[in-house]
């Protein structure tokens, strides 16, 4: 994939010598950079949340946020390097490879997405990497799919990488367990696209970045401050208003997750503030029930959600993926689920191979959502 006329735009805007761009890609998933006016006098990129919560929102980065986030990651890191891209470069995880490439003055390598990704087309653009020092951004159904891949050559590719940076979405305690019996040097990152992405490396902060848990309205919620918070959406005030404050001369960025810090500060991220179910007048967590699904055998993954009932008000359900989602293998599933969870267990299932994702690898939330509330049909 030839992304030097990116590289070019992208130079200059964080140079100063060209306007703001937003990376988009067409049908074929070939990317180009699109100059954008913004009210921001030292805006550099635009960027579209994932929208796996709600409509995509641009978000203007500055020059300042970026340099302070791809420092962040060198200190982190413990140096510069050559970067693979891996994913789509749309989303903020993907401009970043560039953004961090630009700054070490290294040439990235960017493997060819046209046709999905896979772990055959990851190693081949693996081992074209020539730098001694080397990293890539992954999302966990990819690191998956790499581990789960019996070409020893893929395994061998993915061993070569000084650093995989792992985020987008939570990743389980049995693949990080995997990618360390493997001697993977695999960080786990937490940040969004509000943060120049990740922002926190393996639940401690990156320099320059202040992390706390929000009180009253906003009791327990994840907030995030710093050099690295984005200067807000594009033609959006409220929006703007809504998810951003300035304090003492700090910027930072309310999320929409809930977390807890240990005596040292180090984040853990607990869910969705939003995922508290209430059934029947009972509070449930999405993201408890969701952890006793991926235990049980022949589950791979679940999203779990709360949709209208006439007669819970909201009744569980839940989108699986399985090993076997057969009616017989869903048949083995309902006994498992109601041994685990007992009342809490989810009304309504819908079994498939994988679950549904949007093209940043982040699970699609909206679309499960919908099609669990249709399966339910308000019962």
């Amino acid at each position: 994939m030839d992304i030097d006329p990116i590289l070019k735009a992208l130079a200059a805007a964080l140079h100063g010598e060209g306007p703001a761009v937003e990376l988009v890609t067409d049908p074929n998933g070939r990317p180009s950079a699109v100059p954008v006016e913004t009210s921001v006098e030292d805006a550099a990129v635009v960027v579209r949340t994932s929208g796996s919560t709600g409509a995509p929102k641009a978000t203007v980065l500055t020059v300042d946020a970026l340099a302070a986030s791809s420092m962040g990651t060198a200190v982190a890191l413990r140096g510069e390097g050559q970067w693979l891209l891996a994913l789509p470069l749309q989303y903020v995880a993907g401009i970043q490879v560039l953004v961090r490439s630009l700054y070490a003055g290294t040439r990235p390598w960017a493997m060819d997405l046209s046709g999905g990704f896979t772990p055959e087309a990851f190693t081949e653009a693996a081992q074209e990497l020539t730098d001694k020092i080397r990293f890539t951004s992954l999302v966990p159904t990819q690191l998956q799919r790499l581990l789960d891949s019996p070409a020893p050559e893929t395994l061998a590719a993915l061993r070569r990488f000084n650093a995989i940076l792992l985020g987008g979405a939570p990743a389980s305690p049995e693949l990080l367990a995997s990618a360390q019996a493997e001697g993977l040097k695999v960080v786990t990152t937490y940040g969004s696209a509000e943060t120049c992405g990740g922002c926190v490396y393996d639940g401690e902060p990156l320099d320059g970045v202040e992390v706390r848990l929000g009180e009253g309205e906003l009791e327990g919620r994840i907030l995030l401050g710093g050099a690295t918070v984005a200067a807000g959406y594009l033609d959006a005030p409220p929006a703007s208003n809504a998810a951003f404050f300035e304090e003492d001369g700090t910027r930072w960025y309310v999320t929409g997750d809930l977390g807890e810090l240990s005596g040292e500060g180090k984040l853990t991220v607990l869910g969705r503030a939003d995922d508290v179910i209430i059934t029947g007048g009972v509070k449930a967590s999405a993201a408890y029930i969701q952890s006793k699904l991926e235990e049980l055998d022949g589950v791979r993954a679940a999203f779990v959600a709360g949709v209208p009932s006439r007669e819970w008000g909201q009744a569980v359900a839940a989108y699986v993926a399985m090993d076997d989602p057969t009616p017989e293998g869903i048949k083995g599933f309902t006994a498992r689920r109601e041994a685990a969870l007992g009342l809490l267990a989810p009304k309504t299932v819908l079994a498939a191979g994988e679950l549904i994702m949007l093209p940043n690898g982040k699970p699609d939330r909206l679309a499960m959502i919908e099609q669990l509330d249709a399966l339910h049909q308000g019962q």
